[in-house]
């Protein structure tokens, strides 16, 4: 990164006359922005870190920003700064004012699985397709402020209406429960905020200057949590490119940019378009391709690192082919500059396509690393076995209150759960601790209470075990009890139910060896799962490994030399997006692809691609056709001449499909 900041960037850190948007391109020094603004508030502008709010969307970035603030403030105290990622803070302020919302304090955060859960007991079915399509649709409700009785007013057709219908109901047993999901850490302090001014006007006096990351991927909600905080003054710089904005499925907003304009008259743009990171091939090859989207703000990137090599576009014979040909195209090129496994990333659009990938790096003995998938901890099973763990631990973690007594089923049904979630939060205890009451006894019926209790007995029994037994023995008793290995084969289909016994025990075994390794009892360990799962995605020192990533896993990263893969019509655009009519956020995509190289870029498509157990033909994607011909070398052709006329082309398709249809 360049020593000293560059004369936009230097605008951008000292502009406090009013709102500010910093239009950022890919590699052009955002982050630096950010944290020089941040040090110039605190040394020069008379602002208390306290006062200060930058707000992110992963907390890794989080992380970075803050040990690179303290690094520019070289020892000063930033004690009382806020480096955060939107949901973190929407945190904090639910906490503070829990009290307003009819809330506990400790009320308990659902993840994506227990929702799912408290939606499959609201709809009484087990269709994982229905359920995920729910779950969908109340999480852009979400995003969007429109509560339960605004969905059910709205509904345009009888699914539309089934669904507010459903929403309302898991949001009043959400509420039962004292529990909010990933969604409500946003929308519940915007809605707080309209409802009780003085809590506002409080957050207000609290944060005196906002900084947000990322701008182009604010849904609506964050956009209103944004613009109540920041007031009429509106005290912010708000970073984004929208060239970048590719979370549309998730109900962020590129109109929250033009939105901007049009609430804060007085907003000031400021364009960083030096990149730091590209040559200056691959930056003509994404301003070529993002050419073609509507513009709501022009930019140009452009860079100092020289021309740089050709970008190669490879048609390959079939997807088997690809793979071979990309790791031994990866082989030869890390052969020849000395780099390192690390310098080198594969991407592409869909999860699955890594299967083929991951085969022919183990074959060749080439070290990778996913990401983008799914964390051992995320695992239902795991999760279901730490619910007991952490309930062990504390019986006041309502959540894994919820998740154990219900998994497997033990005849706590919902009926009780949501008389004990009322009663508790009427007396502001935990569920555990209103189950014991005699009050709350004499509202349900004996054999509930029955079931109830001798659940709550056997955690009780587990509590007074996991200080003194080894932990492998409590640990076998516990699944033993619970039956666990019956409820999988009960739930599952036989394959699936073998490898989830087999991560169970895996995850025990682990567990009874960390007991006897560290002499600790199972109370201690459950504390360090508790803290390695928060910090499994911690990535302290990259390993030498090929990364192999989505596109949008990989978006703020950048590698050396990238391999664009499986770049056809029906994959990148994806054929959903093509139906409808989303192009703009696929080529946004592959904007997102090409910026992420630093040196190489190499391009491929399939001619040919085995797909739902037969072989269809492919064709190139329409961004290829987009790149600029003089900086491009394409292999694999009959007519690789991007000076031939578009009759040639034809022709040489037609051909090949009718050698395709011949296969």
């Amino acid at each position: 990164m360049q020593p000293t900041l560059n004369s936009p960037q230097r605008e951008a850190v000292k502009y406090l006359d009013g709102p500010l948007l910093v239009l950022a391109g890919a590699g052009s020094g955002k982050t630096r922005v950010i944290t020089h603004k941040i040090a110039h508030l605190i040394e020069e502008c008379g602002y208390q870190p306290r006062e200060i709010a930058a707000i992110t969307f992963t907390n890794k970035a989080a992380r970075e920003m803050q040990e690179r603030v303290g690094k520019l403030l070289d020892g000063k105290p930033v004690k009382g700064l806020t480096v955060t990622t939107f949901h973190s803070l929407g945190l904090q302020m639910l906490r503070q004012e829990a009290k307003l919302l009819g809330y506990k304090p400790q009320f308990s955060i659902l993840d994506s699985s227990d929702s799912f859960k408290v939606l499959a007991d609201a709809l009484a079915t087990t269709d994982k397709q229905l359920l995920r399509r729910t779950q969908t649709q109340i999480s852009a409700w979400k995003n969007a402020l429109i509560s339960p009785d605004k969905a059910v007013a709205t509904a345009d057709d009888d699914a539309a209406l089934a669904a507010a219908r459903v929403y309302r109901i898991y949001q009043q047993t959400l509420k039962a429960y004292q529990a909010v999901d990933f969604d409500d850490l946003i929308k519940l302090p915007a809605e707080l905020f309209v409802q009780h001014p003085e809590a506002l006007e409080r957050w207000q006096r609290k944060l005196k200057y906002l900084l947000i990351d990322e701008y182009q991927d604010t849904n609506a909600c964050q956009y209103r949590l944004v613009k109540l905080l920041t007031g009429v003054e509106g005290r912010f710089t708000a970073v984004g490119d929208d060239d970048q904005a590719i979370y549309g499925w998730r109900g962020a907003d590129v109109e929250n940019l033009r939105q901007l304009t049009l609430d804060f008259p007085r907003l000031k743009v400021i364009k960083l378009e030096q990149n730091y990171r590209s040559t200056a091939r691959i930056l003509r090859a994404a301003n070529a391709v993002i050419a073609n989207n509507p513009k709501l703000f022009e930019k140009k990137l452009w860079s100092e690192h020289g021309t740089g090599d050709v970008i190669t576009v490879s048609a390959m014979r079939d997807d088997e082919h690809e793979a071979d040909a990309v790791v031994m195209k990866l082989l030869a090129h890390k052969f020849e500059h000395r780099t390192r496994f690390l310098d080198y990333a594969i991407l592409y659009r869909g999860n699955h396509q890594s299967l083929l990938l991951e085969e022919k790096l183990r074959e060749h003995k080439i070290p990778y690393t996913v990401s983008g998938g799914q964390s051992f901890f995320d695992k239902a099973e795991i999760k279901d076995l730490v619910a007991y763990l952490r309930l062990v631990a504390n019986e006041d973690d309502d959540p894994a209150f919820i998740r154990a007594a219900t998994t497997p089923r033990k005849g706590i049904g919902n009926t009780t759960l949501e008389r004990l979630g009322e009663y508790a939060a009427q007396k502001h205890i935990s569920l555990f601790e209103a189950a014991f009451e005699g009050e709350f006894q004499s509202l349900i019926a004996h054999k509930q209470l029955e079931d109830l209790l001798t659940f709550c007995n056997f955690i009780n029994r587990l509590q007074e075990r996991a200080t003194k037994d080894p932990a492998g023995e409590v640990l076998d008793d516990l699944l033993g009890a619970i039956r666990y290995e019956m409820h999988l084969y009960d739930s599952e289909e036989p394959r699936a139910a073998e490898t989830k016994w087999k991560n169970v025990q895996d995850f025990t075994g682990w567990l009874t060896r960390k007991g006897n390794e560290d002499e600790r009892n199972l109370l201690q360990l459950t504390q360090t799962v508790a803290l390695m799962n928060m910090l499994e995605n911690r990535e302290d020192g990259e390993p030498d490994a090929v990364k192999l990533s989505t596109l949008h896993a990989a978006k703020g990263l950048e590698y050396g030399h990238v391999f664009l893969i499986g770049i056809e019509e029906g994959i990148l655009p994806h054929r959903e997006s093509v139906e409808a009519d989303r192009i703009e956020e696929e080529r946004r995509l592959m904007y997102v692809g090409i910026t992420r190289a630093q040196r190489s870029l190499h391009i491929s498509w399939c001619k040919k691609r085995k797909r739902a157990g037969g072989i269809e033909p492919c064709e190139p994607s329409r961004f290829i056709a987009e790149l600029p011909p003089d900086d491009v070398k394409h292999a694999g052709m009959p007519s690789a001449d991007p000076a031939a006329n578009k009759e040639t082309g034809r022709a040489a398709m037609a051909n090949i499909r009718a050698m395709l249809g011949k296969n």
